[in-house]
């Protein structure tokens, strides 16, 4: 733990530009809000306390943040960024580092801030982004000695500083003393009346504190998302470090711009993922694993040599060797797949376990069962597992046969090497080794004839 580091998240705006009634840092990328992903990496930096400046108009950025310790701090009055600052102060020790991050900037990553802290400096430092095409941001302006003496916004600045392609990501740190009386000397003598963060830089260099800047190496981490356009380039940026990260592992996509990663993703070597897949959540895959086109898969643990084919929804679930998956299969939490199993198309499987060469290729529903090695479930099966109050459990031991539409009304078990007749619904044990069947007698009657349709009056 950073002894003496307190991070401040700017969390109060309301996103008017989003013309949504969610606040701005609770708009998702990849999946999270903007403000989870912003938290994540305060945590990396495994800090002594987290401030979070709100809007208590807003409460629900707090229901939010819940999982995170954090220290909140209302802004009841919107009056910008160092007045926001303002607000955190008070509940971090005169002896700490203050760190200052913002809600709406999810792609920054740890490892540059890292460098913002190791920045030997007794004033204020700043993290800056060098951008070809600065227009709209406050330039950063530099002395000789490359110390920063101020931040100088688009607006007031003169043509040789509109060149200056360095500029303010709002990113800064300081001591708390020096930050503290750098924010009593802000005035709100601008157009919006509101007190500017960035102006704390100037502060510092009329007291005499030196200020110095560092660049972020990849300048599109530091943008946030002021409206509904920047969101979604927020979105693919956030999509294409992912897809990045999980080929720099050796995973092969079949087009990086079109895999969704919402969460961690560990891979083993010559991976395949096919277009259109989302993975959320924590993501184990082994060695040669296939994922084909369309699958979403949330919390799965996949062994190596694991298919899942086409369109498949995977979610809480293990494979514990290579199996077969799919297409269309609904795998659902607390089900495990044991090696050479098989999931065939439409067929749903929840909190069971498969066992070894056992197969349910199609058409069936299996809940709440323990099925054993080499069993074959028969198209159209069911598991009725579920009472209308509480579920039960089917067991299938091993060598099992259970013929094509058949109804398994739990709790039961089938004995091993048992055959189930087609069509039959078993409410009873089955013994191991024998034929079950229920089904009704055939009846076939004579000089039947079919309905007809009466003819519609005129």
């Amino acid at each position: 733990m950073h002894k003496t580091l307190h991070i401040i998240v700017l969390a109060a705006g309301a996103g008017t530009r989003m013309k949504s009634r969610v606040p701005k840092v609770l708009q998702t990328v990849g999946g999270q809000p903007m403000i989870i992903h912003v938290l994540r990496t305060a945590m990396q930096l495994q800090p002594a306390g987290v401030h979070v400046v709100f809007n208590p108009q807003a409460p629900e950025v707090r229901e939010a943040c819940s999982a995170f310790d954090i220290t909140w701090a209302a802004q009841a009055q919107q009056l910008g960024t160092g007045h926001a600052v303002q607000q955190a102060m008070p509940g971090i020790p005169e002896e700490a580092d203050v760190l200052v991050l913002y809600g709406d900037i999810p792609l920054l990553e740890a490892d540059v801030l890292r460098g913002l802290i190791e920045l030997p400096s007794t004033g204020i430092k700043i993290l800056t982004m060098d951008i070809a095409e600065p227009h709209g941001y406050g330039r950063i302006v530099r002395d000789s000695d490359n110390n920063v003496t101020g931040i100088v916004e688009e607006r007031d600045a003169t043509a040789a500083q509109r060149a200056i392609t360095e500029v303010n990501s709002g990113i800064i740190m300081a001591s708390h003393p020096v930050l503290m009386s750098c924010l009593e000397n802000m005035v709100s003598d601008n157009s919006q009346n509101e007190y500017y963060l960035t102006d704390v830089v100037s502060i510092a260099c009329e007291k005499g504190i030196r200020s110095s800047g560092i660049v972020a190496p990849v300048a599109t981490d530091l943008e946030g998302a002021n409206d509904r356009i920047q969101l979604a380039e927020l979105e693919r940026r956030y999509r294409m470090k992912k897809s990045t990260q999980l080929m720099r592992a050796g995973v092969q996509l079949a087009d990086p711009q079109r895999v969704d990663v919402r969460g961690s993703v560990e891979a083993g070597s010559d991976v395949y993922i096919d277009v259109n897949v989302v993975l959320e959540g924590d993501i184990s895959l082994g060695d040669d694993v296939h994922i084909g086109p369309g699958c979403v898969l949330k919390n799965c643990h996949l062994a190596a040599g694991t298919r899942v084919h086409a369109y498949s929804v995977l979610e809480g679930m293990r494979s514990l060797g290579a199996c077969d998956i799919g297409p269309f299969a609904r795998v659902r939490p607390g089900t495990e797949l044991m090696e050479g199993s098989k999931v065939g198309n439409f067929v749903e499987v929840k909190n069971t376990s498969l066992g070894k060469n056992s197969k349910a290729s199609h058409l069936s529903y299996l809940g709440d069962s323990s099925i054993g090695e080499r069993v074959n479930i028969g198209a159209g099966t069911i598991t009725c597992n579920y009472d209308g109050v509480n579920k039960h459990r089917t067991v299938i031991e091993d060598d099992v046969f259970i013929g094509s539409d058949t109804q398994l009304v739990a709790p039961l078990t089938v004995g091993a090497k048992a055959d189930i007749g087609a069509g039959s619904t078993v409410t009873k044990d089955a013994p191991a080794g024998q034929l079950t069947i229920s089904r009704a007698k055939q009846v076939s009657i004579r000089g039947w004839k079919r309905p007809v349709k009466k003819n519609k009056r005129p």
